[in-house]
């Protein structure tokens, strides 16, 4: 190549030219001896752990292979759908059974962050093509029928709820809803104890938010239970 003197307006452009072409074949040359591409970054791929435990990066060939969603990812939504319900339920009832400061907030609390919970499981479900309840209780109500499932009260006890005031309200509203945490727990702990369930990103933060909450509602609870006669 020939190349024009340097001290000349067009030696100097065309030296500029040369200098930045050899830059280029540099750069690529470097990509290709250590076999990457300029400008392009491997994907990376982030698999969760369980509650408490690290999540793993994983190589960007394992992709393909991760987990989809499972049918107990499924079915824990369907089912924390019916749990949490019933625990909008329980709050619905306190106006009008109680003057206790502290449980008309603690309900509001846990009546908003339950319904945008809610709200959140249904969207989840739908975009996945999944009902929104199961078979088995779809046909059940919130106070009957659906108490198999873990910390969910029984008819008779939302029964004994509604039919309470004052202290003996507070203390039957709290012994309730500790009870009914507690099974959320216990469904948080199976989800991510079977094999290939709670793999899903959303899922998962869902899942440990629940956990998390719940189990700060609980110590919330069992301090306002102890100051009451």
């Amino acid at each position: 190549m020939r190349i024009s003197s340097p001290f000349s307006f067009a030696g100097r452009t065309e030296w500029l030219r040369y200098c930045l072409l050899l830059t280029a074949v540099l750069t690529s040359l470097s990509f290709s001896i250590n076999g990457q591409t300029p400008g392009v970054q491997k994907p990376r791929v982030v698999q969760p752990g369980a509650p408490g435990q690290p999540t793993r990066q994983l190589p960007s060939e394992t992709r393909g292979s991760l987990p989809a969603t499972s049918p107990k990812d499924v079915e824990f939504m369907q089912g924390m759908i019916m749990h949490h319900a019933q625990a909008v339920e329980m709050t619905a009832l306190i106006a009008g059974r109680t003057t206790n400061r502290d449980i008309l907030l603690l309900g509001e609390r846990i009546s908003k962050s339950q319904e945008d919970e809610i709200a959140f499981m249904i969207r989840w479900l739908e975009l996945r093509n999944q009902p929104t309840e199961t078979k088995a209780h779809g046909s059940s109500s919130h106070g009957g029928g659906s108490h198999r499932m873990p910390g969910m009260l029984s008819a008779a006890q939302m029964n004994e709820l509604r039919n309470a005031k004052g202290s003996e309200f507070d203390r039957l509203f709290l012994e309730g809803m500790i009870q009914h945490h507690e099974g959320a727990l216990v469904m948080v702990k199976d989800l991510f104890e079977t094999a290939g369930a709670g793999q899903d990103a959303e899922l998962f933060n869902f899942a440990t938010d629940v956990d998390s909450g719940q189990r700060a509602e609980i110590k919330t609870m069992e301090t306002l239970l102890s100051k009451i006669p």
